[in-house]
């Protein structure tokens, strides 16, 4: 259990260190990557005025039955690029949110990039 705990407080201190220096605008917002065991969460966020400007997950109806995978990951990385170009934004910030780039956050990312998106 210590060693669970301790991964997620360097996960968390390790997210700190990133976001001093990110911040979304509403011309550049941030995307912000969360993946639990079960699911994952990507969110385009405008810090200033502190809205989610959109959202995908694979917890939503369209998703049901998806999991945690590399494939997956990039279908969300596209549907999120969709969802963005849909209200005229190109370009995002990206936050890996203490996560290594690596694996499903990157797929989230590639697949963002596939639809669209430049960061």
């Amino acid at each position: 259990m210590k060693r669970i705990v301790e991964k997620r407080r360097k996960r968390l201190k390790r997210k700190v260190h990133i976001r001093k220096n990110l911040s979304g605008t509403p011309e550049k917002p941030r995307m912000s990557v969360f993946r639990s065991n079960n699911h994952m969460y990507v969110q385009v966020i405008d810090d200033a005025s502190g809205t989610t400007l959109a959202s995908a997950s694979t917890v939503e109806a369209e998703f049901k039955g998806m999991r945690n995978s590399v494939e997956n990951g990039a279908k969300i990385g596209e549907v999120i690029g969709k969802r963005l170009l849909d209200k005229n934004i190109q370009t995002v910030v990206f936050d890996r949110n203490g996560y290594l780039y690596h694996g499903i956050v990157k797929s989230v990312a590639d697949g963002a990039r596939k639809a669209g998106l430049k960061f």
